[in-house]
């Protein structure tokens, strides 16, 4: 049973036309130059929504579009949430910045956080349960499509994207004069979270016999680096493998061992190596802790996969009811076994 007060925060930055992502949860990050090269477009897939031209309303129902996709809950569009999220890029443009806090003085300034924003576009949350993302792009030159989809493509942005209970969003864009565009989408469950996907059940991403799926992923232009440094030295300035993650809904708690979630080529009996990412193996930082939640794990080949590879994913591990202020099992964990494919393009 959840109890009241819950506040669940989960927070995400990606930034510059070269796609530098920073992910926080209940934090901020600033964030730095980077020179890696931004996505190359792609074509629209079969089922997706029209594209409008507008960022916002195109980078919004890509998510959904994905959502769908992993008989996720599409989320409505809320006009006071966009009014903050669109607030929220319009103070970015005008100082000349990416992050989650604004300053109170500066130009545009319409709250200090998330909540304060939404406050300040006629959006209260409730004193009860309730649950808030937010995830932030700075590019130039990229489709809304696309800044979705990069955004997608970083792992601890995608666990924000992906939350099962959200019960609605709003997103909002602003462009400055040289050119750079500013992507805020907020997500939000109010008076209680959404009903999201059966208990002890998951989703994996990519889905089951999805197509063109990219082989690579930047990880060094995800901070905190999913990738650390401190433990992985050689992989330093070198592309990854594309991630693969299992999303539950947020009171769920799963658990799961290395050898257990793995990613091999049709065809191969040896898993590819690849860096688990969970509540438990994903210890974070001191100023971000915790990064993973503990209603998703991931896993990262170490390098990039194939071009034109169907590739196997299995899973196996643990699921439970959580105590939302432990992060603790709070019934019997129950095993929990997957197996799946995708193409890469």
């Amino acid at each position: 049973m959840l109890r009241p007060q819950r506040n669940f925060q989960i927070l995400a930055i990606a930034a510059s036309a070269a796609l530098l992502l920073t992910a926080c949860g209940g934090g901020d990050n600033a964030a730095n130059p980077s020179t890696s090269p931004s996505t190359q477009q792609q074509p629209p897939e079969v089922g997706a929504p029209g594209m409008t031209g507008d960022i916002a309303t195109d980078g919004f129902n890509w998510f959904n579009f994905r959502r769908q996709q992993l008989a996720l809950p599409a989320l409505p569009r809320n006009g006071l949430i966009d009014a903050a999220a669109r607030g929220h890029s319009n103070y970015q443009v005008l100082n000349n910045t990416i992050t989650h806090d604004q300053t109170t003085g500066n130009p545009g300034f319409t709250g200090k956080d998330i909540r304060e924003r939404l406050a300040a576009a006629g959006y209260m949350l409730s004193p009860t349960s309730f649950a808030f993302g937010e995830v932030i792009s700075k590019t130039s030159g990229l489709t809304g499509f696309d800044n979705a989809d990069e955004l997608i493509r970083a792992i601890y942005h995608r666990f924000v994207i992906f939350e099962p209970m959200f019960k609605e969003g709003g997103a909002g864009a602003a462009t400055a004069s040289n050119g750079a565009t500013y992507f805020t989408t907020d997500f939000v469950a109010n008076n209680g979270f959404g009903p999201g996907i059966g208990a002890g059940q998951i989703v994996g991403y990519p889905f089951d016999q999805q197509q063109r799926i990219a082989t690579s992923f930047d990880h060094g232009t995800e901070t905190p680096d999913p990738v650390p440094p401190s433990l992985y030295p050689q992989y330093q300035g070198m592309s990854v493998g594309y991630p693969v993650s299992v999303h539950a809904n947020l009171t769920q708690r799963i658990d799961v061992a290395s050898q257990n979630f793995t990613i091999m080529p049709i065809g191969s009996t040896t898993p590819l190596p690849a860096l688990l990412l969970s509540y438990a193996t994903d210890p974070g930082s001191a100023s971000e802790p915790h990064p993973t939640p503990i209603s998703a794990a991931a896993i990262i080949p170490l390098t990039p996969l194939a071009a034109n590879t169907r590739y196997q994913v299995r899973f196996s591990g643990t699921i439970c009811s959580a105590d939302i202020d432990t992060n603790l099992c709070s019934s019997a964990p129950v095993a929990l076994t997957r197996s799946w494919t995708f193409t890469t393009r």
